[in-house]
């Protein structure tokens, strides 16, 4: 008889989870208390846009081997398309200046050697300033750990890091920063194409994700939350979801793949996160003018990504905590103008919009709460933790999410379970 796994929560981190429980034998089933699945990435239909659109910009590249593998696995493969060649694309709003850094494939960085590939303005010698960074102490900022200031970092450093860690990126966990590098930069130009899901958050990781689990006889529950875990003799014995008390029998576990406040309120004594970065999302019901790249990063504007699709350009702000409770008109303006200014259109009329505002996001990527971050394990043998907000050494992004549900279910499935 198969092992039997409870998965609790329906984001990218759980659907990791059940996916990888899924294809290692073991039975799913998968309970989200939320109508949908995707939880913070996903998909919906706007009837101001008269669209399918993202609930935010979500950044892959492609040397997040954890998410493409995953894609790969749903049979999504197709869905997450980019530059053939490594090229980042860079936008000054408040000059209008365009530039494009196109790195060499391979670990030894020919491109910093090119003006015609590196950050303009900047020496092959600038590009030094690294070094310090891939040595990044525990506890310690960027800004104790680097130079955090000049061209190249106000050019290309301190745009892509805001994008990935979501906070002001000199008070940001250096070893956050420092992994990203390693698995971006410092692999070489191959690691670091963005790509962007075509048909969306949810055609690309959530919907074909679900039709493997069901295919495969996974139970997926959805409206169904989870009120309460009972402990005893070191282990998970029961769940309350929605009202009915699911019994854990031997060999049964748990994957615990919900936001921190409500694993805190679950789990007795784990530790967690206590302060979120808000990200928020303006999308424009507009044609992107011809030559717009897919993606490009803004610098000098209140956006810091922006994001061109069929009919509609899209940009997000990150570390948005002065913006996330400005009216929306006001915030729709303020984000039209970045664009705008970026794009060469019109400032006025403003085009149809929609925003989407996270007060919770991310976790704050600061050394304080990166100590608060708790490991996959728990101290019950049968529940493990999943999410962006747990210890996988990333800050929180799409990759981190999925490499926790990933290993929490290899942990689960190595190891005896219910004794």
């Amino acid at each position: 008889m198969r092992k039997l796994v409870h998965v609790i929560g329906a984001g990218l981190a759980g659907l990791a989870a059940a996916v990888q429980l899924q294809r290692r034998g073991a039975q799913v089933a998968l309970y989200e208390a939320a109508e949908q699945a995707g939880g913070r990435c996903r998909s919906y239909y706007d009837r101001t846009l008269g669209a399918t659109v993202d609930s935010g910009n979500h950044v892959v590249v492609s040397g997040n081997h954890a998410t493409l593998n995953y894609v790969r696995a749903i049979g999504a493969g197709d869905e997450l398309v980019g530059p053939t060649q490594p090229e980042l694309n860079f936008i000054d709003v408040a000059t209008r200046m365009r530039w494009t850094v196109r790195p060499s494939p391979g670990r030894v960085p020919f491109w910093m050697l090119d003006p015609a590939a590196r950050v303009p303005h900047t020496h092959a010698g600038d590009y030094l300033t690294l070094v310090p960074l891939l040595f990044a102490k525990p506890g310690r900022t960027l800004a104790q750990t680097m130079r955090c200031n000049g061209v190249l970092w106000d050019r290309m450093l301190g745009p892509l890091l805001t994008v990935m860690m979501n906070v002001d990126p000199r008070d940001g966990t250096a070893e956050l920063a420092a992994t990203a590098v390693r698995e971006t930069l410092a692999t070489g130009g191959d690691a670091y194409r963005p790509l962007v899901a075509r048909r969306g958050l949810s055609s690309a990781f959530v919907d074909p994700a679900l039709r493997l689990l069901q295919h495969g006889g996974a139970t997926i529950r959805l409206g169904a939350r989870l009120d309460a875990i009972e402990f005893a003799d070191g282990r998970v014995t029961a769940l309350q979801v929605a009202g009915e008390r699911i019994v854990l029998e031997d060999g049964e576990a748990a994957v615990l793949a919900v936001p921190p406040p409500v694993a805190q309120a679950l789990v007795p004594d784990i530790q967690a996160p206590q302060r979120f970065s808000p990200m928020v999302t303006a999308h424009f019901a507009i044609e992107p003018p011809e030559g717009q790249p897919p993606t490009a990063a803004l610098i000098n504007g209140n956006a810091h990504w922006l994001a061109a699709a069929d009919g509609r350009l899209s940009a997000t702000a990150h570390g948005a905590e002065r913006l996330a409770g400005m009216p929306r008109d006001a915030l729709a303006q303020t984000l039209w103008t970045d664009v705008a200014q970026a794009t060469g259109l019109p400032a006025q009329p403003m085009p149809i919009w929609q925003i989407c505002v996270e007060p919770h996001a991310t976790f704050a990527a600061v050394p304080d709460e990166e100590m608060r971050r708790p490991s996959a394990r728990t101290r019950w043998n049968n529940l493990m933790l999943a999410g962006d907000w747990t210890a996988t050494g990333l800050p929180a992004t799409i990759e981190g999410a999925i490499r926790s549900g990933q290993k929490a279910a290899d942990l689960l499935l190595n190891e005896p379970m219910g004794r």
